[in-house]
């Protein structure tokens, strides 16, 4: 007999992000006449919150737990303060010196992950000493000046552009690489659903109720479209772009479609039970928070590349806007709950905020503020929803 199909209504809070930044770009888009959405800035939003983006994929991963690491913006710059000096001040090749930076991240990743996960050491505490002493060395390394400039072969994976395929449209042009990528994105997600309907109708597990599922991936679409074409009327896709779609692709397969990554979720779920069944609890965080450290000082090699130098203060505080994104993206405060593309559109609904917000001419002062209630208003909706459900 086959079974009867069932459906489900779409989870806000997984997807609501989603028509939240579209509504936070449009109100910016009144707000500026339309200059949030031109091809310049929206290529300037890459460029400014790409590093923001590697480090919420790594600090997903920790929040899920349960957890953050405070200790990232000091190893991003300490990262980046030693490929910098080695490259300029050294004359090392840009690969090696970037190789030594990411040993540098992977090592405090170590350093935070034995105490933490051996020695029960209260990650908080871990990752506050990591930050005072990563920062502590980079002003040590640096002597308070500034490393630079980089050369254009260090820059590029922050500055540079793939080959384009200009062709004329209109008074303008469009580069036919985004194009094609857009178009890629397009069939994958068609197909990606297809796949899912038929498994869910297989096994009887709900789908969402069509006309939902048909709004949520043209909602989806339309951005991608738009962002590619915009893109295309520019320099065409940022080399800095293919870093980030690296990144979160094998950081959503590993989340999602591996024994590690369930593992993870487990232990944020309930962690005392996940030992009893037989995960290595210990392990898991360890590698979680080694981990950390790598992606930390390969935001830092993309951020010093796109700046052009390192300096002392690089990284300051961008810890923060690494865990707000995370929690803006859906993920639960008590951990357990969350996905690398809710955080990558967390970091999104941040970098529009900040790029909107300096365009209205808003103080900093008053960008904290704003940043700040966003992020309350996101943890608020999470623990409320708990409690309904509860």
């Amino acid at each position: 007999m086959e079974n009867k199909k069932k459906y489900i209504n779409l989870d806000i809070k997984s997807f609501g992000m989603i028509a939240a930044l579209v509504i936070i770009f449009i109100i910016f888009y009144v707000f500026t006449g339309g200059s949030n959405a031109t091809p310049v800035n929206i290529n300037n939003l890459i460029m400014q919150n790409g590093y923001i983006i590697i480090l919420a994929t790594g600090m997903l991963l920790c929040v899920l737990t349960g957890y953050i690491d405070l200790g990232v913006g000091s190893v991003v710059a300490l990262g980046a303060a030693c490929a910098a000096k080695l490259v300029v001040e050294q004359n090392w090749a840009v690969p090696l010196a970037w190789l030594v930076a990411i040993g540098i991240g992977l090592a405090v990743g170590i350093f935070a992950g034995f105490f933490i996960a051996f020695l029960d050491i209260p990650p908080f505490v871990v990752t506050l000493a990591t930050m005072l002493m990563g920062r502590g060395l980079t002003y040590t390394l640096l002597k308070s000046l500034t490393v630079g400039p980089l050369p254009q072969n260090y820059a590029f994976i922050g500055t540079g552009f793939l080959p384009t395929i200009k062709v004329a449209v209109g008074e303008g042009s469009l580069d036919l690489v985004c194009v094609i990528v857009a178009a890629i994105v397009t069939v994958g997600l068609i197909v990606n659903e297809i796949r899912t309907v038929k498994t869910n109708n297989k096994y009887g597990f709900a789908n969402l109720v069509p006309w939902q599922m048909y709004l949520k991936d043209a909602v989806i679409l339309a951005i991608v479209w738009f962002f590619f074409i915009k893109l295309g009327q520019y320099n065409g896709i940022p080399v800095q772009l293919i870093v980030l779609g690296v990144i979160v692709a094998i950081y959503q397969f590993v989340t999602s479609k591996t024994v590690a990554g369930r593992q993870i979720y487990a232990m944020g779920g309930n962690a005392k039970a996940a030992r009893l069944s037989g995960i290595n609890t210990r392990k898991v965080f360890f590698w979680v928070y080694v981990n950390m450290g790598v992606l930390a000082s390969i935001a830092g090699i993309v951020l010093s590349a796109r700046q052009g130098g390192a300096n002392p203060k690089m990284g300051d505080g961008i810890e923060m806007d690494a865990i707000a994104s995370c929690y803006i993206g859906g993920a639960a405060a008590s951990g357990g709950v969350g996905t690398v593309i809710g955080a990558v559109v967390g970091a999104l609904v941040m970098g529009v905020l900040n790029n909107g917000m300096s365009m209205c001419g808003m103080s900093t002062d008053l960008q904290k503020v704003v940043k700040g209630a966003v992020l309350l208003g996101a943890v608020v909706l999470d623990v409320t929803t708990k409690k309904k459900k509860g």
